[in-house]
């Protein structure tokens, strides 16, 4: 790995740190299960919409085995306004059936655990796994930080895996967790899609893209 490139990462990092010192994941929840319910359904949504779906949906689906055990055309109609909602009703369906036979109706913390449940491939299991059971097992690579990686030049790969894996050799292990956080938070409020705010932006100094989106 580039030494310039992992100093600029290490300023970038610090440059997150002190603008969003209190960056967290924005999924509503109060368990690991509904953390991980709430994480499926974002998939090709926004946090904003999930919230709303899950405030209702969380007092009807308690446990792994209330999922396991749904209706499913019941809970289409429940999380249909996340879009996808067929895909996303077998996957928590999917996903308490494999809880409750596999792990007591537990959500395991290991990431190859994580991986065995339908619906969750590692951008849902590192959510789960930093933000609820704060083990650093990798960097949260969704939209946003797909974006600001290519911009701020830290990955060059397009696959999310080949991302993560570019961010985990750039970024030290302990702060993996917040740095997905604040990437993702600068990601909503500075680093637009379509228009960045480079002027308000506070590393703007690090970044080759800045001005020229």
């Amino acid at each position: 790995m580039n030494g310039a490139l992992k100093s600029r990462a290490k300023k970038i990092a610090a440059g997150l740190a002190k603008a969003y010192p209190e960056a967290t994941c924005a999924l509503h929840h109060s368990s690991a299960l509904e953390l991980l319910a709430a994480t499926i359904l974002s998939a090709q949504c926004t946090d904003a919409r999930v919230n709303i779906v899950t405030k209702e949906l969380f007092r009807k689906y308690k446990t792994a085995a209330d999922y396991a055990k749904a209706d499913p055309k019941l809970l289409e109609q429940d999380i249909r306004s996340t879009g996808f909602y067929r895909n996303k009703t077998k996957s928590l369906i999917g996903m308490g059936k494999v809880l409750v036979e596999k792990h007591g109706g537990v959500v395991p913390q290991t990431m190859d655990e994580l991986l065995e449940l339908p619906g969750v491939a590692r951008k849902t299991a590192n959510v789960v796994l930093g933000t609820w059971f704060k083990k650093a097992t990798g960097v949260v690579v969704d939209t946003h930080v797909h974006r600001l990686s290519h911009r701020l030049k830290l990955s060059k790969h397009d696959d999310p895996s080949k991302i993560e894996k570019d961010l985990m050799e750039l970024i030290s292990q302990e702060g993996w967790i917040d740095f997905g956080h604040r990437m993702i938070w600068h990601g909503r409020r500075i680093c637009d899609a379509r228009k960045p705010l480079c002027e308000q932006c506070p590393i703007n100094r690090l970044c080759p893209s800045a001005g020229k989106v």
